[in-house]
């Protein structure tokens, strides 16, 4: 059963009315269930039960320490891509021993900082940081453990912008060169060649990309092992999908179905990195409706949230379901509106063409599955505070991020010596 649905009339979040959230902390926020959260993360696990594998939260998707802590606590650890995650996995609590570090720009600094703190492993993307990790690890006087990333060369058939396993991607080290980079790894002093890493990007919605790049994996552990390179843990990265509009994602369950006939005979550890597929519906946008404009040919419903607060649809052309706070009567109309925010962008759109019942100013919409890529991607675009986030518990919630003020966001800004005070002013008059 859904944790968002509606009771009485009014969409909640468990046993929380939106409206209640709204009245308390204004609109627009984001709103994430801790019980979607602990269903979502159960089912992966369970899924991996009987496997040596490591469930490892993609800190990408959400960053919200709320959202890490929980999943931390029932037994999660963490995929970060820059020094910055590495910092709130940690404050999060998350045990360094099950965090993996990925990303094709590692800085010195961040390489340093995961060395220093022993977490699990580190996924270097390139003969080249191989080198930089090395050097860093030798002026530590550690052994770095680390995962070499291959890119498989395979189709994900997702949105170009989240496909990371073509040849031509940013991404890790080409197929065709994995062998002779294995054998640099393992005669550097101070690298500890844990693995394999490979992630062919986000949103996939069938298993077939998925079997093609483990499939890959597969044959380059025997090769290694062939020439003495001895493979122990394999990350499969994540990109595991959920259901948008349309789409029937496998389960968890069908997944490791899958993930134990290809690896199963290998013996070795698995890491697993699911990111969207643990958050992603376990929250929702909710947002005010400022104006109806009844346009040429078009009713344009312009809400108070924007693509500063939910960048995916301008992003990605992303498609998020919207329904009314309100439960709308049975016999109301539905009919096509563009949903539309204030920022000065035309591509800041939520939705085209949606079948909504009749809506007025002051009612309220939820955007749903913002759970994955949704705060954690918002700007102050146009000086528009980001939404905050508020988590709910049974009939509890809790603001986890509080909104911005525009003092707030003033404050970040220095003026230097030449543009500050009255004499500063006098001295550009004269200019």
């Amino acid at each position: 059963m859904s944790e968002f649905a509606y009771r009485d009339g009014i969409l909640c979040a468990e046993e929380v009315p939106l409206t209640r959230i709204a009245e308390a902390v204004g609109t627009p926020f984001y709103c994430y269930s801790t019980q979607a959260l602990t269903r979502r993360y159960g089912a992966f696990a369970e899924a991996f039960r009987g496997l040596e594998a490591t469930v490892c939260f993609a800190l990408k998707a959400n960053s919200n320490l709320a959202v890490v802590r929980t999943l931390a606590a029932l037994g999660a650890g963490a995929d970060v891509v820059s020094g910055g995650e590495l910092r709130q996995a940690l404050a999060a609590g998350v045990p360094p021993a099950k965090i993996v570090f990925s990303g094709v720009g590692k800085m010195d600094a961040e390489i340093r900082a995961a060395l220093e703190a022993g977490i699990l492993q580190i996924n270097v993307e390139s003969v080249a940081e191989l080198a930089e990790v090395d050097a860093i690890a030798a002026s530590l006087g550690l052994r770095a453990p680390v995962a070499l990333r291959i890119n498989p060369d395979v189709d994900a058939n997702t949105h170009a912008k989240i496909a990371t396993g073509k040849s031509e991607n940013k991404f890790g080290i080409d197929l065709g060169h994995a062998g002779e980079a294995f054998a640099r790894a393992a005669a550097l002093a101070n690298i500890e060649l844990t693995g394999i890493a490979v992630h062919i990007g986000s949103q996939l919605t069938e298993l077939r990309p998925f079997r093609s790049a483990f499939g890959r994996v597969a044959g380059l552990v025997a090769a290694l092992r062939d020439d003495g390179i001895e493979i122990r843990r394999l990350d499969l990265g994540g990109g595991l999908g959920i259901a948008y509009e349309r789409e029937t994602p496998p389960e968890p369950a069908e997944y490791a179905a899958m993930v134990a006939e290809v690896f199963g005979a290998l013996g070795c550890e698995l890491i697993l990195e699911p990111g969207r597929c643990l958050v992603g519906s376990a929250g929702v946008l909710v947002t005010r409706v400022v104006r109806v404009k009844e346009g040429i040919s078009h009713r344009f419903v312009v809400v108070d949230a924007g693509m500063n607060d939910l960048l995916r649809p301008a992003l990605y052309d992303a498609y998020h379901g919207i329904e009314p706070v309100a439960e709308p009567a049975p016999e109301a109309a539905l009919t096509p509106a563009e949903v539309v925010g204030p920022v000065c962008e035309t591509a800041d759109t939520f939705a085209s063409e949606r079948p909504l019942p009749p809506l007025a100013p002051g009612e309220l919409l939820a955007v749903e599955s913002a759970g994955a890529y949704g705060a954690v991607m918002a700007s102050s675009y146009n000086t528009r505070p980001p939404a905050p986030e508020v988590m709910v518990r049974g009939a509890e919630f809790a603001v986890i991020r509080p909104r911005a003020s525009l003092e707030d966001l003033l404050a970040r800004d220095r003026l230097p010596d030449w543009l500050a005070g009255e004499e500063a002013a006098v001295r550009l008059r004269k200019a």
